[in-house]
């Protein structure tokens, strides 16, 4: 039977972030797709310039209807923006015991723009920290998650720790806004530590990273892969998809989700 993975996340019309970075990945690796619509965002490769967040009720609604009918092996939880949507989410996976959440904690967007409010924040680590099974910050989301600074490798490690005793059996806490030659991702699970270490490409053109490194998880989780495995096949996936990103537009550019597949793009 073919795997199943919802997303419970915003939609990007220019289709480089959101549901549809999520859509494009879980094809990448072979599973079916679904989608739960949290916002409906106005942005481009420049940035946000409006978010507007969907009725509670009528997430849950979309929720209640995938999963009661086609179900989930795994789900990626990224922009939820508001505390209703945080519960309506987390009542929707509770009701149908899914497993195999993966939480992208999105609490701001590349410009800055913030991107999930201070009590929906409260509501995510009450509600859906204790129900996933991996949670994805990066180093500024890792900070805010756990009270304490980010800045390198020790203070992530311990920020994991501390964003660990809230629910979540795994903690990755990504690498990239932390200064060094290398990208180092770090994962902690059952009281140890793994470090996936990946070269920094020089390019711009990163517009849906965090997006798609959870959904590959998702993705890789529906599979019937262990986390772990699951994290080092998604980061792999991700690094091959920034090194093909796209020129397009005249901001930050698309990765290529389809890098695998031979769709090649002609340099600038």
């Amino acid at each position: 039977m073919i795997r199943r993975v919802l997303t419970i996340a915003g939609s990007d019309p220019g289709g480089g972030a959101g549901l549809q970075a999520d859509l494009k990945t879980f094809s990448a690796f072979g599973v079916y797709g679904m989608s739960v619509v949290t916002a409906v965002t106005v942005q481009n490769t420049l940035g946000v310039r409006s978010v507007n967040p969907v009725a509670p009720r009528l997430a849950a609604a979309q929720a209640e209807a995938v999963l009661a009918d086609i179900g989930a092996d795994a789900v990626k939880i990224g922009m939820l923006g508001t505390p209703g949507i945080v519960k309506a989410a987390a009542g929707s996976l509770k009701k149908h015991a899914v497993k195999n959440i993966v939480l992208d904690p999105v609490m701001c967007a590349k410009d800055g723009r913030a991107l999930l409010s201070p009590d929906a924040e409260v509501a995510l680590k009450k509600m859906l920290l204790p129900l996933a099974l991996v949670v994805t910050p990066n180093a500024p989301e890792a900070a805010r998650l756990a009270g304490v600074r980010v800045k390198n490798s020790g203070e992530a490690r311990r920020a994991a720790k501390i964003i660990s005793g809230l629910g979540p059996r795994f903690v990755l806490v990504k690498g990239g806004h932390i200064e060094g030659k290398f990208c180092r991702d770090l994962l902690y699970g059952g009281g140890e530590f793994s470090e996936f270490t990946y070269p920094r490409i020089a390019t711009r053109d990163t517009h849906g990273t965090g997006c798609t490194l959870s959904a590959a998880i998702a993705a890789c989780l529906a599979l019937g892969l262990e986390p772990a495995e699951a994290v080092k096949e998604a980061g792999l996936y991700l690094a091959g998809a920034i090194k093909n990103s796209f020129r397009l537009g005249v901001g930050q550019g698309p990765l290529n989700h389809f890098w695998r597949d031979g769709l090649k793009v002609p340099p600038a």
